[in-house]
């Protein structure tokens, strides 16, 4: 479809170039959560959550696509909201959906299935962290990094990300040049722990997990004096830059579509 030459997109042609790059999966959690597939594309935003707020910034900017990592409905398989059809939390946001007319496509399994993994390569390009990539594995990305101490490492990461604080386990005043990146919930310990272990990497900087497996065997490390150490930088913290990325690629894949990155407000206050 053409207006004044230029190409028109439906949402569903969208979704089908983002999906493109893995191919068909048999099993995702990746859907169109609201909308009509058939409707044309006027704006595009992307967020890593349909957070209420990401809603109304959506409808300020008149965007009629959302896409998004996370589920919008407190679950992270689709309709698997614990038996809360009827919750006025859940029906005041699929009214407000609909009413705002924005269709919302959930963008998960398909951007981690990026080769390298998408939400991965947000946080790297948001640390700045390009240049020191050992290895990227399907669930980590191994960096070596320039002689730093866990503590200046942290610092870093607040400011590159903006964030106030990080939880830190182990020493961190030890050196941290073997570094392994878990984004969202990747920190469990069948993930980090056998990394640590063989010396692959000597921190862990990661989204979260159980805080009984890697915080606690990092902790143990510590107090027998091997020097290991973990950062967590919360769930959000560590994928939205992933959505930022996205949002610029696709801006440069669809030139003459408004293409928005939309941040959303921490999810925690820390008193």
């Amino acid at each position: 479809m053409m207006r004044n030459g230029t190409k028109e997109w439906t949402i569903q042609q969208v979704m089908d170039l983002l999906m493109a790059p893995v191919g068909p999966l048999d099993s995702t959690v990746d859907r169109l959560e609201n909308g009509d597939p058939n409707e044309t594309v006027r704006g595009i935003a992307a967020a890593f959550v349909a957070s209420r707020h990401v809603v109304d910034r959506a409808i300020e900017l008149g965007v009629n696509l959302l896409i998004t990592h996370e589920a919008s409905y407190y679950s992270h398989q689709p309709n698997g909201c614990y038996g809360l059809a009827e919750d006025r939390v859940m029906l005041s946001k699929k009214a407000l959906l609909e009413q705002s007319g924005i269709a919302v496509f959930r963008m998960h399994d398909y951007l981690h299935r990026y080769k390298p993994d998408g939400v991965t390569l947000g946080l790297i390009k948001r640390l700045g962290w390009e240049p020191f990539v050992a290895e990227h594995r399907p669930a980590v990305s191994i960096m070596a990094l320039p002689e730093m101490t866990v503590r200046e490492a942290a610092a870093s990461i607040k400011a590159a990300l903006g964030i106030p604080y990080v939880r830190i386990a182990g020493d961190p005043s030890v050196s941290c040049r073997r570094a392994g990146i878990f984004v969202g919930y990747r920190g469990g310990g069948a993930n980090v722990i056998p990394l640590l272990s063989d010396h692959t990497i000597d921190v862990a900087i990661v989204g979260e997990g159980p805080e009984w497996e890697t915080p606690m065997y990092v902790k143990d490390a510590a107090m027998q004096g091997v020097q290991k150490a973990l950062i967590v930088l919360g769930h959000a913290e560590s994928e939205e830059p992933g959505m930022r990325e996205l949002a610029e690629r696709l801006q440069a894949m669809l030139p003459a579509v408004p293409v928005h990155f939309i941040e959303d407000k921490p999810l925690f206050q820390v008193l």
